[in-house]
């Protein structure tokens, strides 16, 4: 469920007090400090993914300060990724300042001292998830708070494009989806830190888990191509279709399967939607890949236990009962 908070509809004068409980009820407890005589309106659209949120926020000049005196009173243990969308933005923690633009984004760790401060109106969207679910050292993490990770770079590149694809479509995803998305995202961010530590190492044992991340974003990229295929996944990679079908064996499944898990959650989310839009259950198959609306239709049946047309019409009523997980 998304939940929007917005000044628009306050006088200047009790939109400071409202925007600082805003901002503190949306993140950690912070410290607001508006730079305009007469603030400017503020929005925040918030929407739950699991266990991380994400947020976009748009508002004018502004100093936001996570104080000592506030991480003692708890609020602790978040990791906050904010990617910026308009405007600049100067960020503090750990002896280091950064300059954050339109495209950069940067980690901040609420358990210790950070400040941000924006001199203009600005945009951006932030991701704020446990500490624990991002699986770095703490010393490499240390090392890269207050850092600019910019979207002219390779892996910082494909970090960026992942969480902002994630955030334009996180009120449609279930649960399920979610928390796979999630995974990979944080992955692919574990992956861009420690090759910025100098981590990485292409004989490492963990080597194939992370390749397999970089394999998976390309197949959610490319779901709709019934071309998609283990011969084209591997020749996008350079690697061997053999390679390719062990690092899928490794997890206990096979690439066809997983590919036809996401192609499927995926129509089972549009066809609750479709009815009011007049699309067909044939159409929504093939917007994901499925070339033949017989074989979509019992492979649907045979994950969920219930027709394509029948979870169309009924899904939502409980006249289909609970769908069974593939």
């Amino acid at each position: 469920m998304s939940v929007v908070l917005s000044t628009a509809s306050l006088s200047a004068s009790d939109r400071a007090e409202r925007w600082h409980e805003a901002v503190s009820r949306t993140f950690v407890p912070l410290e607001v400090d508006l730079l305009e005589e007469e603030p400017s309106p503020g929005r925040i659209a918030s929407h739950q993914l699991g266990a991380m949120q994400v947020s976009r926020v748009q508002a004018g000049p502004q100093v936001v300060t996570r104080s000592k005196r506030l991480t003692a009173r708890g609020g602790n243990g978040f990791l906050i990724l904010t990617l910026q969308r308009r405007g600049t933005a100067v960020k503090e923690q750990d002896g280091r300042e950064c300059l954050i633009g339109p495209g950069d984004f940067s980690i901040s760790d609420s358990s210790r001292f950070f400040r941000k401060k924006a001199q203009s109106e600005f945009c951006f969207t932030s991701f704020l998830f446990p500490r624990k679910d991002l699986r770095v050292r703490d010393e490499d993490l240390r090392a890269l708070t207050a850092t600019t990770f910019s979207s002219r770079e390779a892996s910082a590149a494909l970090v960026t494009s992942y969480f902002a694809r994630m955030a334009r479509e996180a009120a449609n995803f279930d649960d399920v989806i979610g928390r796979q998305l999630i995974c990979t995202g944080l992955d692919l961010l574990s992956l861009l830190i420690n090759e910025r530590r100098d981590r990485f190492d292409s004989q490492a044992p963990d080597t194939a888990a992370v390749i397999l991340v970089r394999v998976r974003d390309h197949i959610l990229r490319n779901l709709s191509d019934p071309h998609l295929s283990p011969s084209t996944i591997a020749a996008a990679h350079f690697m061997s279709v053999r390679y390719l079908h062990k690092l899928f064996q490794m997890e206990g499944t096979t690439v066809g399967e997983w590919i036809k898990i996401q192609r499927l959650e995926r129509c089972r989310r549009d066809l609750l939607r479709s009815p009011a839009r007049g699309i067909g259950v044939a159409t929504v198959a093939r917007r994901w890949g499925f070339v033949s609306p017989s074989h979509f239709s019992r492979a649907f049946r045979a994950a969920y236990g219930v027709t394509p047309g029948d979870w169309q019409v009924h899904g939502l009523s409980g006249e289909c009962g609970t769908p069974k997980r593939v």
